[in-house]
């Protein structure tokens, strides 16, 4: 008999550098486009702890992506989310030019980089192969 191992995992809710900067982050994800995320998004943001998972559980160290991105990768990053691109098509308008005012505000220099940490939710597990 041989043993198999899974491994699944998904990347929790970015923090940006600075209080300011990520409160308008947070706003943004939550409140702003929050409406537009499809339901099963709910399953990423719990790292899919509420779903069955038919194997043996192993302890996974806690991961974080760390990543050094100015305003416009940010900016760029949040224009690849479905929510964004949903509220785009219900609404008309880009949420993203109203948010990257707000920043402006806030960020400094505009290619001054910021650290934007990513937490990643991983369930391992084994089970045998028969």
């Amino acid at each position: 008999m041989a043993n198999g191992v899974i491994a699944v995992w998904a990347y929790g809710i970015d923090e940006v550098e600075g209080d300011a900067v990520n409160a308008l982050a947070q706003d943004y994800y939550a409140n702003i486009v929050g409406p537009y995320w499809p339901p099963e998004r709910r399953l990423v943001e719990e790292g899919y702890r509420t779903i069955p998972f038919p194997f043996h559980e192993i302890s996974a160290p806690p991961i974080q992506m760390k990543m050094q991105w100015d305003l416009d990768a940010l900016l760029g990053y949040f224009s690849t989310w479905s929510a964004t691109n949903r509220f785009i098509k219900a609404n008309g308008y880009n949420p993203l030019e109203r948010l990257e005012k707000d920043l402006s505000e806030v960020w400094g220099e505009r290619e001054r980089t910021r650290l934007v940490t990513c937490p990643l939710s991983m369930r391992v597990g084994r089970k045998e192969i028969a």
